[in-house]
């Protein structure tokens, strides 16, 4: 036993001195946070080096020898290693010891969150956000409804509707609040890059486009001249298609219909499809298009974006920014606000590129550079650009980075859509709504069955919440141990 502490004492030790040297490594990063981030950009740093090796023979005989395992050190990487060490015989003069403790991560990871999202109604679950359609700006008793059936943030977006509309919604979300006493953040989306079908050429049948696997067609930009003569699919964004390759896979309709690249071009490339996996092998217009193998040049700040910014600004305590893919598309939104008049609206940095997910300590520290902001994990595009089998995985990382960093996360996406849309839930939905206990905010889509989905998703998450904190399990006392053992 002696030996195995001894092997342990130094594997920690090594441990130790290569999240001190990372620090040290990145002050420049660290340097050019916002103040009130700085305890969170170390600690996100310490965790990302903590996080290089594999730990996995480690953590087991740390678990053996009956001290903690590193599993749960996300909000306090440093202190939790110092911590092993003391264990271990290590000792630490005061001064020495990381003030980034688990009391103090989960403390700012809670200010943060109530700052965004507003105090929590329900201390075990997280905020409830709803998103708006258009029926909610002529619909008044429908909103106030939402609001006493437990919605916390109202989620207008951008890509739809517009200033009229959007205008009716606020006013019937505050005359709501003021009316049942219960407070409601507005937060809205950017549209972003809009990059979606037009239907071209032949093959075309009461707006929808016949399609077959193996078949080849065209992909052009918007404007380009093709040949009316052969099917072709046009792209509503400017300028995307020169930035295709050979191989590139496209997918169409949330990834329904995946083609990849045969020729490139300047404005037209030739595709085969590969896959369709939609019930009638059909391609609508105004279906979305990705790109998970192309590096866009497009911007993510959209002309139209930027217009509707003044509005935005006076009305929203929250701006969703779409379609970010680096730190310098963060760094023009947040240049933007500070030169605007106005509130300085927290940034939520929507996760939902491939680009987004490889830089995404990058993304925390640009975001860092203001005293405020958040993550939301956007499952739908996400999916769709990294492979749905992927997706478990890269939502828990995200999860993991966040909290190192302290970053309120939100979860969104079909979260209980089929009970949104039918009135009656699945068991793996069920499931998947019970693991956003992890976040902070869950996000809800628009659908028929909306005020019943919130009140079962807020049950699913109170039952869910009083077993774990994040990755940290907790010991509620188990009904099914008390009637099996007694008091």
């Amino acid at each position: 036993m002696d030996a195995s502490l001894d092997y342990l004492r130094v594997s920690m030790e090594r441990i130790y001195r290569n999240m001190k040297a990372a620090e040290r490594r990145a002050a420049k990063n660290i340097a050019d946070v916002h103040p009130q981030q700085k305890r969170s950009a170390v600690n996100l740093i310490h965790y990302l080096a903590l996080r290089r090796e594999d730990l996995r023979a480690l953590q087991d005989e740390l678990h053996d020898a009956g001290l903690s395992s590193l599993a749960s050190a996300e909000s306090h990487a440093l202190r939790q290693v110092q911590a092993v060490l003391q264990r271990l015989g290590k000792p630490f003069p005061a001064k020495q010891l990381s003030d980034c403790n688990f009391e103090v991560g989960k403390k700012l990871l809670q200010q943060r969150a109530d700052a965004l999202f507003g105090s929590k109604k329900l201390a075990d679950i997280p905020n409830l956000m709803v998103t708006f359609d258009t029926r909610l700006a002529e619909d008044y008793g429908a909103v106030k409804a939402m609001l006493k059936a437990g919605m916390d943030i109202a989620r207008i977006n951008c890509a739809h509707d517009g200033p009229e509309v959007w205008g009716k919604m606020i006013a019937h979300i505050r005359k709501a609040a003021q009316a049942t006493r219960r407070p409601c953040k507005i937060y809205f989306d950017l549209a972003g890059p809009k990059i979606r079908t037009k239907l071209l050429g032949k093959g075309r049948y009461k707006d929808r486009m016949k399609l077959k696997e193996q078949e080849i067609f065209y992909l052009a930009d918007s404007g380009a001249p093709f040949d009316k003569k052969e099917k072709v699919v046009g792209c509503t964004l400017p300028d995307v298609v020169k930035d295709l390759r050979s191989g590139d896979r496209v997918l169409f309709d949330d990834g329904l219909i995946e083609a990849v690249v045969e020729t490139p071009g300047t404005q037209i490339a030739t595709l085969r499809i590969v896959r369709i996996s939609a019930a009638r092998p059909c391609l609508k217009p105004e279906k979305g298009i990705n790109f998970p193998d192309s590096e866009l040049s497009v911007r993510c700040l959209t002309d139209f974006d930027k217009s509707v910014l003044p509005f935005v600004q006076q009305h929203a305590d929250l701006l969703g920014f779409s379609f970010v893919r680096s730190a310098a598309d963060v760094a023009e939104l947040q240049a933007l606000l500070r030169q605007k008049p106005g509130k300085k609206l927290p940034i939520i940095v929507k996760i939902e590129t491939i680009e987004a997910v490889q830089n995404l300590p990058a993304l925390l520290f640009q975001g860092m550079a203001e005293p405020a902001f958040g993550v939301m994990i956007a499952r739908g595009d996400l999916a769709v650009e990294i492979g749905f089998e992927r997706l478990s995985e890269i939502q828990e990382e995200i999860l993991w980075l966040c909290e190192a960093a302290h970053v309120p996360v939100i979860w969104a996406t079909q979260v209980l859509e089929t009970l949104n849309k039918k009135g009656i839930a699945t068991r793996s939905e069920v499931t998947d709504a019970a693991r956003a206990a992890q976040a902070e905010c869950v996000m809800l889509n628009k659908g028929k069955y909306l005020l019943t989905v919130l009140s079962t998703l807020r049950d699913i998450l109170q039952r869910s919440g009083g077993h774990h904190v994040k990755k940290r399990y907790v010991f509620r006392p188990l009904k099914i141990a008390e009637r099996f053992l007694g008091r």
